[in-house]
């Protein structure tokens, strides 16, 4: 998620909550791939369509299509750490 993330930053996400375009989200990829930070672009008929930030690295709809509402854990609201922001 770089710009916006960087790894070790801690995040207080607001679980089951509905997201709206623009915000990021936890996601669970389909396959082996672990939970992922994402931001969410759009709702189509096959759920959320989300997408990465550095176009270079990672997995977002793209490549595995549009995530199931049962997928989406939660919206991340605030980066806790290193220095409290707003998402």
């Amino acid at each position: 998620m770089l710009p916006t993330l960087r790894d070790g930053d801690r995040l207080l996400v607001r679980l089951r909550a509905g997201p709206r375009p623009g915000q990021l989200v936890v996601v669970r990829l389909p396959g082996d791939r672990p939970r992922a930070v994402k931001r969410v672009v759009s709702h189509q008929d096959g759920g959320w369509w989300v997408e990465r930030e550095n176009p270079q690295v990672g997995v977002d709809s793209w490549n595995v299509g549009a995530i199931p509402e049962g997928d989406l854990l939660g919206v991340a609201h605030l980066r806790l750490w290193p220095r409290p922001r707003r998402l």
